[in-house]
């Protein structure tokens, strides 16, 4: 961990505030698969200091078999949430080992993803019919790194949908294999029938079922994932539980976290405006494409910054029209905030 992330994690815990018993995991942003790789989260950490961030799923046979550096991240990421799948507990043991090594933060198990892919895998929200394996493969994680090892998970699959379902698989891998930290997703997945996006969206939330767990299990730290859109919403659930992961809307409106870190973590500092943190990555976006990174890597994630304000339907369109020419530059993000009308203090 950097001295800065470790500095900003003992103002945290000094921190008082009704919102939760565990500051450090008040709000995070989900692991999404092809959204939040590295740009998207030094993007995201310029916007909140505090959020903690997700690392998208990486599967164990990645980091040990494939030939690129799926470890990779910015040191300005901090605090930094590895999420691995698998269900090896010896090939997760070994990831985990790696990831702490290499400064992780957290390691997070998915036991939430239903797509067919991760299914033929053996992980994913399959892994919820397997308590069993999946306390092994905590304990497994946690007997050979000292940062903590957490899963993520949902209210349910398929027909195995009930509370005492979910309430057995919860106190089978607390107990057995160790876990403090859960973050619920507050739908239940159907393994066949649904796309990853149709499961996404289809299985209604049961947020109160979410609430009854933490109550039911007080000395865990649960977070609550899903359908959450807006920072009354993020505040309202704080109420109830431990900490919240949104998905979607960080990063489709990526400014819903702008003021995250006054709201939820008391500190004090002016809010900052839209077209700063733009300007605040043209570093970032020189010193890549220095190392031959295409603008439209990094721009993609940028595009709902405006969102909601006159001029995002021109900023969007000119990124997405020109970021992927060759020898783009940030002269191309330039000229889309330029269509942000100039008298708006954004």
């Amino acid at each position: 961990m950097t001295d800065t992330a470790v500095v900003m994690n003992e103002q945290s815990n000094n921190e008082q505030t009704q919102l939760g018993q565990y500051p450090d995991c008040r709000l995070s942003i989900a692991p999404m698969l092809d959204w939040t790789d590295r740009h998207c989260r030094y993007f995201h950490r310029l916007i909140s200091e505090r959020t903690q961030l997700y690392t998208e799923m990486v599967t164990t046979g990645a980091i040990i078999h494939g030939k690129g550096d799926y470890l990779a991240y910015n040191e300005e990421e901090h605090p930094l949430v590895l999420q691995l799948g698998g269900s090896n507990p010896a090939e997760l043991a070994q990831c985990a080992k790696l990831a702490a090594e290499r400064g992780y933060d957290e390691i997070n198990l998915n036991v939430g993803c239903p797509s067919d892919r991760v299914q033929n895998g053996r992980f994913g929200a399959c892994l919820m019919g397997e308590a069993d394996l999946v306390a092994q493969c905590v304990s497994a994680m946690r007997e050979v790194v000292d940062i903590p090892v957490s899963v993520k998970t949902r209210i349910g699959i398929d027909d195995q949908d009930s509370y005492e379902f979910l309430t057995d698989f919860i106190r089978i891998v607390s107990e057995k294999g160790g876990c403090e930290d859960f973050t619920i997703h507050a739908r239940k997945a159907w393994l066949s029938g649904l796309s990853p996006k149709e499961n996404r969206e289809i299985p209604p939330l049961d947020y109160p079922r979410v609430y009854q767990l933490k109550q039911d299990f007080p000395h865990l730290t649960m977070g609550i994932n899903g359908g959450v859109k807006t920072m009354a919403e993020i505040e309202a659930h704080l109420q109830h539980m431990d900490g919240v992961m949104v998905g979607r809307e960080a990063y489709q409106n990526p400014y819903l976290l702008a003021e995250v870190d006054q709201r939820l973590y008391g500190l004090d500092k002016p809010v900052k405006k839209r077209r700063e943190i733009v300007e605040a990555m043209f570093p970032y976006i020189e010193r890549e494409l220095a190392k031959g990174t295409y603008l439209n890597h990094i721009s993609r994630h940028m595009l709902g910054l405006f969102q909601n304000m006159p001029g995002a339907r021109q900023w969007r369109r000119h990124i997405s029209e020109n970021a992927h020419k060759p020898g783009s530059g940030i002269e191309v993000l330039e000229q889309a905030m330029a269509k942000i009308p100039a008298h708006l203090d954004v």
